[in-house]
């Protein structure tokens, strides 16, 4: 089984010098206390966006709001 991270650098078409220097570019802009919050924050994100992109929206209203959206329909008639 391969790593991720290479067939990550294929599809992208960077190898480990590229990937080595986008590293350094972080550490300098962030530094090295920071990019584990960072990272972890990406993953947050990553991890929600995938929850909410498989969730119906459907199933997200409460009965009681679903009550009050068929009065609101039926009532006006």
């Amino acid at each position: 089984m391969t790593a991720p991270a290479p067939i990550l650098a294929g599809i992208l078409g960077m190898g480990a010098p590229e990937l080595g220097i986008i590293l350094i570019i972080l550490l300098v802009l962030f530094g090295g206390s920071k990019l584990p919050s960072l990272a972890k924050g990406l993953g947050q994100s990553i991890k929600e966006f995938k929850k909410s992109s498989k969730d119906d929206p459907e199933e997200e209203k409460t009965p009681e709001a679903k009550k009050t959206e068929a009065t609101k329909t039926h009532g006006s008639n």
